[in-house]
């Protein structure tokens, strides 16, 4: 006969219990709101509104693709799909004080020990919907109880924690601030210290629980613990001698499973019939406890990671040198700049391969309103297009933008016309699509609207490409819009007064190289196709010298 003794949920895991907090899951319908706070909280990403609800875009905007935006937002939010972040990223705000509200949040993260803070908050909370998932799958109900008193404790415990580090932090921005407020009342409500006392006291009595199990063959007995010695620690002391250092283990290891096997599960129904009022109040108090995390705060959890995913991408490039700044942004003004700017996808995909992208600047100062860039073919001009979009939809989320300085229009729409591929499906020819969309684009459009051209009539005639990119420049400048132009038409960069030429650069002494640096200057006529023939070997000469060779 062998004699053990220990506490009933030590058959599944310590006297605290631990689970790998980084498997994402979906919580339970159990985790819903119960308990309210008297402080009044409402979101740290929306500063007058009850978090985002209603707010969230379904779908990316139209001009995502266009932008780049769709690789950078896949970037952000990878690895986080169980917060459902995306429709935070293609929402942008629509009130100026939102995006200092965000503003305000983002400086108080940039606080190493506070981020660290909430970051370790949010690995508890996986924890618990990892204890309630594996409660879900576990076959017997007083197994489901232990998991779930494990995440009411684990709950309790990450809340509690969450809230001193927030007094002892001190954040100065009103979201966390108000979250504090609210925190520091729930923690204090009486729902909560009576959710997280009986808790607790379960867990106690729980671990304290003492019982012997008597094995013959393959016969168990449970019984009351009365004193017998305990076997396997007088057999781990006899075997002890003669482990001589770490060697390596030759067996084949197996996975445990995170549930019961069922000799495990009978044994425990076994220790709750020597209990049975323990076991009974356990029971009443997981039946009586579904809803016990309160919404505020699994919401709290959800916003925050829209921050942690940005701080952490943007991370990435500031290592490399590049920088982030807090754009400064005006619904009044369309004076707008910015210094040190760059692609934030072209950028991640340059760092994977240990490069670094070539930073731009741009103005626009008095009755300027358009950027009209060009110059030589894979210069850099879509790619400053792109990044002139990028800089504007991010400040619109209340993100730090990439560069030294910025200074930028709060828009009400953007709209963006990049060359697409022939659809034969619409019958149409790449003039008809691109004139269509063009006339959509002006309809939607206002004084306070984004437009981005980038190379559109490649397909028409010089003269009627002219003719067209005329009037369609003379429409967007009687409407007054912001925007950028990247054409292969000189003509159309010194229309107005409206209109400003930027053009990209090739290195002076080797016009085949580009320096992707788009320079504010008169357009110069030249795409230096000569000198590209030339470096090829393709120039009327060299190809006559070759024919007759």
């Amino acid at each position: 006969m062998t004699t053990l003794s220990g506490d009933p949920f030590g058959l599944l895991q310590g006297a605290e219990g631990t689970v790998a907090g980084d498997r994402a899951r979906t919580p339970p319908d159990a985790v819903r709101h119960k308990h309210r706070a008297s402080i009044a909280f409402r979101s740290i990403l929306f500063e007058r509104s009850a978090g985002g609800t209603g707010r969230e875009a379904v779908e990316a905007p139209e001009f995502f693709r266009d932008l780049s935006l769709d690789q950078i937002v896949d970037a952000i939010t990878a690895g986080r799909d169980e917060y459902n972040l995306k429709p935070f990223f293609c929402t942008p705000l629509r009130d100026l004080s939102d995006i200092a509200y965000r503003h305000e949040v983002m400086r108080d993260l940039e606080n190493d020990a506070l981020f660290r803070s909430i970051q370790a908050f949010s690995s508890q909370m996986r924890s618990v919907r990892d204890y309630l998932s594996i409660a879900e799958k576990a076959s017997g109900q007083y197994e489901r109880d232990g998991w779930f008193l494990e995440a009411v404790g684990m709950y309790g415990a990450a809340v509690e924690k969450l809230l001193r580090n927030l007094q002892q932090l001190n954040p100065r921005s009103r979201g966390l601030l108000a979250y504090r407020g609210f925190l520091s009342g729930y923690v204090a409500s009486a729902d909560f210290r009576a959710l997280l006392g009986e808790a607790r006291k379960l867990k106690n009595e729980l671990v304290n629980i003492r019982y012997a199990l008597r094995i013959r063959g393959n016969r168990v007995t449970v019984c009351e613990y009365n004193g017998e010695p305990d076997y396997s620690a007088t057999i781990e002391e006899a075997f002890a001698k003669f482990q001589r250092g770490a060697v390596k283990d030759y067996r084949v290891q197996f996975r445990t499973s995170e549930t019961m096997n069922h000799v495990e599960g009978m044994i425990l129904e076994r220790v709750a019939l020597l209990h049975p009022e323990l076991f009974a109040a356990l029971d009443d108090f997981c039946a009586s406890n579904q809803n016990f995390a309160d919404k505020t705060i699994l919401d709290f959890e959800r916003e925050a990671q829209f921050y942690i995913a940005w701080l952490e991408y943007a991370e990435k490039f500031k290592r490399a040198g590049l920088k982030f700044c807090y754009p400064q942004i005006s619904r009044a003004s369309k004076a707008i700049s910015s210094r040190e700017n760059f692609d934030l996808a072209l950028a991640q995909k340059l760092l994977r391969e240990n490069a670094r992208p070539v930073c731009n600047d741009f103005a626009l100062n008095g009755a300027e309103r358009i950027l009209v860039v060009t110059g030589p073919n894979q210069g850099g001009k879509t790619t400053f297009a792109r990044t002139f979009g990028q800089l504007h939809y991010l400040a619109s989320l209340g993100c730090p933008v990439p560069g030294e300085q910025a200074q930028l229009f709060f828009f009400d729409k953007l709209f963006t016309h990049f060359e697409r591929v022939e659809d034969i499906t619409n019958l149409r020819g790449k003039l008809e699509d691109d004139l269509l969309r063009m006339r959509r684009i002006l309809g939607a459009a206002t004084p306070n609207s984004l437009i981005i051209i980038n190379e559109i009539f490649s397909s028409t005639t010089l003269q009627d490409a002219i003719e067209l990119s005329r009037k369609i420049m003379e429409r967007a400048s009687a409407l007054d819009v912001l925007g950028v132009c990247v054409t292969f038409l000189d003509e159309v960069a010194s229309l107005n007064e409206k209109t400003v030429s930027m053009v990209a650069g090739v290195v002076p002494e080797n016009p085949t190289l580009r320096t992707y640096k788009i320079e504010r200057r008169p357009a110069d006529g030249l795409s230096h196709a000569h000198a590209i023939a030339d470096k090829y070997s393709l120039t009327y000469t060299r190809l006559k010298a070759r024919l007759q060779q």
